[in-house]
């Protein structure tokens, strides 16, 4: 949502919190600020528009000295995106300085209330008002600032990860985190703050990753001491090592992030099973399925929830387990399941799927289902994230950071993921075959090449994307394990290129679809030989009686489907149940293709951010 960095230390912080925004830029990038303390006041600088513009910006209005600073690129909620809604913000007395992500719900309140105390904005943010609430308490209560910070988050309502500064005590930055993440670099006599580690990796390999309801006093020289917000209890901290690389983070030669991240599949797939699937002795091993495997294998119903893409990934996990595990799955939305009322049981089984580990929604709803008794299995790509360590359970993907926005690993490796753990399921409860189960291993192990087959289409591809670039709309028809990938095109084509985009099950294209097809209108259709192949090749000649342009995705060889369409995408043949591994490559191609030659920022699309951590 938002991205923030800090640093106290030895060093200049200037070129390291410039560098970790723009590492951060995925997750905001309507607007940008540092603030440095040069040993006598604070020098802040900010713009709307994106990191590049605050470097432009920044040289001409402050000098870039001193050894603590804080920065923020920002993802706007309160306030539209200008240079006074930027951050980081002052207090009044512009003795404070804050920087923020998240939501304050009770700002209004809290707003009124200190104007009737003589404060004043310049913002329509929540972050000034919290600012200003900080120095409030701080002057009021006659404390020092971590008390002061740890008194005003107990009154107010909302989400946040926070860095604040105060020029009277130069020596420290008081940090703290509810409901979005923050992470606080280790190293010789210094300091980072930041979203993730991605700002600090080439300065140490040592970080804490604050729990919900902590905060922390980050002394220069003195260490890191870590609070509960709520009653000011001592904890101790866990020092966790490292395990990304400075490469995973670049774009390592690729034109945009989304481009590389589309070619790595074949790796994040290898690298999601490697570890657990044994093929030559039939063998999945998984610790957070092995150490729960009765839950698993009694439970009524399996519920997923998620959001966004990963809600794709598990609307196939549905079509997978039903079909290998024979057990009743419903998927769900996590922003609609928290607010439903739904009907949890304590003999059912919770999948929550988040690329980030963050996402605001699904915390919610993984609360909710364990306050009803439920089991919650979490499947997520971020190590330490909040929903790794809320859930009773789960299981990693490998993908590797995923910097470009709209997601595309996360994808394919959460569907890895709950693939295996299907398998496994089935096997152990003898609704597969152990020929069966032993065959589809194999498979599973081969799809990471039959990924490199489906890339080199990209040419192909390239040409198709030029030739309906220009086009307002597009349908995109799927059945069975293909109706979510067909929802997932539509997805990914409307994020970046801004062209609208509709998934349908291709059965649905008559209930009122069909009323918009025409010339003009390009219908990309997954048509693969397994599944309901027949059924498929009539919906595209119902396409084609009316003039719409043909876009298939066929098994290679194919030869009824080419003679129907305008245009068709080969891949490699495979279990259908795994198709959607290949099947989503062409549409993930085709969407950056398109958005590429219409000149819009692939990785950082309008409006969007890439861990969405409030409501």
């Amino acid at each position: 949502m938002c991205g923030i960095v800090g640093y106290i230390g030895h060093r200049e912080a200037y070129p390291i919190v410039l560098k970790g925004l723009k590492r951060l830029e995925y997750r905001g990038y309507d607007s940008a600020g540092i603030a440095l303390y040069d040993g006598n006041d604070i020098k802040l600088s900010k713009t709307k528009g994106k990191v590049a513009d605050l470097e432009e910006r920044i040289v001409k209005e402050i000098p870039l000295e001193g050894n603590i600073g804080i920065g923020h690129t920002r993802w706007a909620t309160h306030g539209v995106p200008n240079d006074v809604n930027s951050h980081p913000h002052y207090s009044n007395s512009g003795n404070l300085v804050i920087i923020h992500n998240g939501i304050i719900e009770n700002y209004d309140a809290l707003r009124k209330e200190l104007i009737n105390r003589g404060y004043s904005f310049t913002s329509e943010t929540d972050t000034e008002v919290l600012v200003n609430l900080i120095e409030d308490v701080k002057t009021k209560e006659n404390v020092k600032l971590g008390k002061a910070v740890q008194i005003a988050l107990n009154q107010t309502v909302g989400a946040y990860a926070i860095a604040v500064f105060d020029k009277q005590k130069p020596d420290e930055i008081v940090v703290a985190r509810l409901g979005s993440p923050l992470a606080i670099g280790v190293g010789e006599d210094e300091f980072f703050i930041a979203s993730d580690a991605s700002p600090f990796i080439e300065y140490t390999n040592n970080a804490i990753y604050l729990e919900d309801g902590e905060m922390a006093i980050v002394r220069r020289n003195k260490g890191v001491k870590v609070r509960n917000i709520k009653d000011d209890s001592l904890v101790d901290p866990y020092l966790q090592e490292l395990q990304i690389n400075l490469e995973q983070i670049e774009k390592g030669g690729y034109d945009h992030f989304m481009l590389k991240e589309i070619y790595e599949q074949p790796n994040a797939i290898s690298d999601t099973y490697r570890g657990r699937m044994r093929v030559a002795d039939g063998i999945i091993k998984m610790a957070g399925i092995d150490d729960n495997l009765a839950k698993l294998l009694n439970a009524k119903r399996i519920i997923i929830i998620a959001c966004g893409t990963s809600w794709h990934a598990g609307l196939v996990a549905e079509y997978i387990f039903e079909e290998l595990v024979r057990i009743p799955v419903e998927v769900e939305y996590a922003s609609e399941f928290r607010y439903r009322n739904p009907v949890i049981h304590q003999d059912d089984v919770v999948i929550a799927i988040s690329q980030s580990g963050e996402t605001a929604d699904t915390m919610a709803a993984i609360k909710l289902a364990k306050e009803n008794g439920a089991f919650v299995f979490g499947v997520c790509n971020v190590v330490g994230s909040s929903i790794s360590r809320e859930t009773h359970a789960g299981a990693y993907t490998h993908a590797g950071p995923e910097i470009g926005v709209a997601s595309t690993k996360a994808f394919t490796t959460q569907i890895t993921v709950l693939s295996l753990i299907a398998l496994k399921l089935a096997e152990r409860k003898g609704t597969i075959s152990n020929s069966d189960f032993h065959y589809y291993l194999q498979e599973l192990e081969r799809i990471p090449e039959k990924v490199k087959l489906a890339l080199e289409s990209n040419d192909h591809i390239k040409f198709i994307a030029d030739t309906y670039k220009n086009a307002k709309n597009f349908l995109y028809l799927g059945r069975g394990f293909n109706f979510p990938v067909a929802l997932e095109g539509a997805l990914k084509l409307k994020e970046i290129s801004y062209i609208h985009a509709e998934g349908y099950p291709a059965a649905e294209m008559k209930h009122g679809p069909i009323a918009l097809i025409d010339e003009q209108m390009p219908v990309v259709v997954i048509a693969t030989k397994k599944g309901h192949y027949d059924k498929v090749v009539s919906n595209i000649q119902e396409i084609k009686s009316r003039k719409g342009k043909i876009i298939g995705i066929v098994t290679e060889g194919d030869v009824t489907v080419k003679e129907l369409a305008d245009h068709v995408i080969e891949i490699p043949e495979t279990e259908e149940f795994l198709a959607p591994l290949l099947t989503t490559i062409p549409l993930q191609l085709l969407s950056y293709h398109i958005a590429v030659m219409l000149g819009k920022n692939v990785d950082q699309p309008r409006n969007l951010a890439k861990s969405v951590t409030v409501e």
